[in-house]
């Protein structure tokens, strides 16, 4: 009689280890349907202009988290659709995944794009250039729901405007002292006058 609680013992961790076993294979399948929704969302947006079909990829709202202003913003999923197409209008992408991780909900995609411009407004803000990009998406029920963009725009024409930007305003500030210098300088000649 005391083989009938070992018995049941076995039993109950055989069963546990089994369950377990399908739980890992059931969260690692769904792990790679994440992976292969990340990569069709770069396909159709970013490597070919089927900007319509973003929204088999993005869920209606999303959190983005990028650089400047747009951190913890949630926006609507036609936005990423919005932003490919603000450079398909000007030019043409050609890019490649260069590799990705994926854990649970989140797939990390390291991707390069190479944007050629075609025109004027393409040429200027956003130029000739190649840019690996870095993202990490979180997928919930198939679609994009958080997303964080990490981008190296030291080496894009972006930076220009912050360059300008800087150098109005040091223009500006060094404007001050020269305008207060000339007036005295205009007082002094009439006193001396």
């Amino acid at each position: 009689m005391n083989a009938l609680p070992l018995v049941f013992t076995i039993i109950i961790v055989l069963a546990l280890t089994f369950k377990s076993e399908a739980q890992a294979s059931a969260d690692s399948d769904q792990t790679e349907k994440n992976k292969v929704l990340a990569q069709n969302f770069y396909r159709d947006l970013w490597f070919s202009d089927n900007t319509d079909r973003y929204d088999q990829y993005v869920a209606d709202e999303y959190v983005v988290h990028d650089i400047f202003d747009r951190k913890g913003v949630t926006e609507s999923g036609v936005e990423q659709k919005n932003i490919a197409d603000l450079f398909w209008d000007n030019g043409t992408l050609e890019g490649a995944i260069d590799y990705q991780i994926a854990e649970g909900d989140l797939v990390a995609t390291r991707w390069t794009v190479d944007y050629i411009p075609s025109t004027l407004f393409g040429r200027i803000f956003m130029g000739n250039t190649e840019i690996s990009i870095i993202n990490v998406l979180r997928i919930r029920d198939g679609k994009i729901v958080e997303f964080w963009n990490h981008r190296h725009d030291i080496e894009t024409p972006q930076t220009l405007r912050f360059t300008l930007k800087g150098l109005l305003f040091g223009l500006a500030i060094a404007l001050i002292p020269a305008i207060i210098a000339i007036r005295l300088r205009r007082k002094l000649r009439n006193i001396q006058s």
